[in-house]
């Protein structure tokens, strides 16, 4: 996520310069065979590019609109889990009781503990790279990530949940592969021992249970973004029209321009290069805009802060356990939250 008022030019032209490129080619070879060859067919009406341009734009601004949403509903997610989590942390231990004192904060620190590993096995899930994803698979996202780290690709799950799980429990957890669902199951499982020690009233027990299916509900949401790509069909045909759109704008303004040379001479029709290269630019910047918004959890600069939230949310749940040692909060990279 980036937290700046706007991204920088110097690093947005850089991350867009294939599709300048790409319509500097496309617009300098149709004048020069326009200009020097004498090429007049190249030249056509402006009507059918607008007609092009109107349904591209149309398609661009529904697939922006929906990526968006995705994005936003995925945001949305997360502030349910950062609730939750908050709510769960306080009836662990307003709930847990023992006579035992010692043997009580223990319990609330296996739990909340027991909690922080389903934080960290759930977002390491989430950036698990899908074949449908860009984030590697595109060369300018490959070249953004010298801005920025993905915690969880320089890192690996065992040392993480090291810290959070005992080593029978950790061993079991890694050995299966929903491990995310497994830890919440595994916090029933103590929950119910503990109802039948008399340790947590019935009453009690319910009201951890409802939070226990709340983070599930929460979960599932997040696999449902994440394993749920935009239709391919909505983004193929955005892909295709704007393509088009690109290749015949040069032709349309070669043929606007060519209409002006008996007023302005023959070389006015060199602007066609720079109109279809800025109005081109915007169009492909749009395509490339929604398709990195498209997967909130893949490790774009545009994604959703998980890592920063699951942090919070342990800085937060510890206070909670009365600890001092608390881990630092999780800053920017240039600007950018993971």
């Amino acid at each position: 996520m980036n937290i700046s008022s706007h991204y920088k030019l110097k690093h947005f032209i850089p991350w867009t310069r294939s599709k300048i490129y790409k319509m500097l080619l496309l617009s300098i070879i149709p004048t020069l065979l326009f200009y020097f060859l004498d090429w007049k067919w190249l030249a056509i009406p402006w009507v059918p590019v607008a007609l092009l341009g109107t349904a591209t734009a149309f398609i661009s601004g529904f697939k922006n609109t929906q990526t968006y949403n995705r994005t936003w509903e995925a945001r949305q997610v997360y502030g349910a889990i950062i609730n939750n989590s908050r709510a769960f942390g306080i009836m662990v231990k307003d709930f847990i009781r023992s006579e035992d004192k010692i043997q009580e904060k223990q319990l609330h620190q296996e739990i909340i503990y027991r909690h922080f590993a389903w934080l960290t096995a759930l977002r390491f899930q989430l950036r698990e790279i899908k074949s449908w994803e860009n984030v590697k698979t595109k060369s300018y996202n490959r070249e953004y990530l010298q801005y920025y780290n993905v915690p969880e690709w320089e890192s690996s799950l065992n040392e993480e949940l090291a810290g959070f799980l005992s080593e029978e429990e950790l061993q079991y957890i890694l050995s299966i592969k929903n491990r995310a669902t497994q830890i919440i199951s595994s916090q029933s499982s103590q929950l119910k021992k503990l109802n039948e020690e008399n340790k947590i009233s019935d009453y009690n027990y319910v009201a951890l249970e409802n939070q226990l299916k709340e983070l599930y509900d929460q979960q599932g949401k997040c696999e449902r973004l994440k394993n749920f790509p935009y239709p391919r069909q909505f983004s193929s045909i955005n892909l295709y029209f704007t393509n088009a759109l690109c290749l015949l704008m040069p032709l349309g303004f070669i043929g606007e321009f060519s209409k002006m040379t008996e007023k302005f001479g023959d070389n006015i029709i060199w602007l066609a290069i720079p109109f279809s290269v800025l109005l081109g630019w915007v169009f492909l910047v749009l395509e490339q805009i929604g398709e990195s918004t498209e997967n909130p959890f893949e490790g774009n600069a545009n994604d959703i802060p998980i890592t920063q939230i699951s942090r919070n949310i342990e800085i937060d749940l510890r206070e909670m356990l009365g600890e001092k040692d608390l881990p630092p909060a999780i800053v920017a990279q240039n600007n950018i939250l993971m």
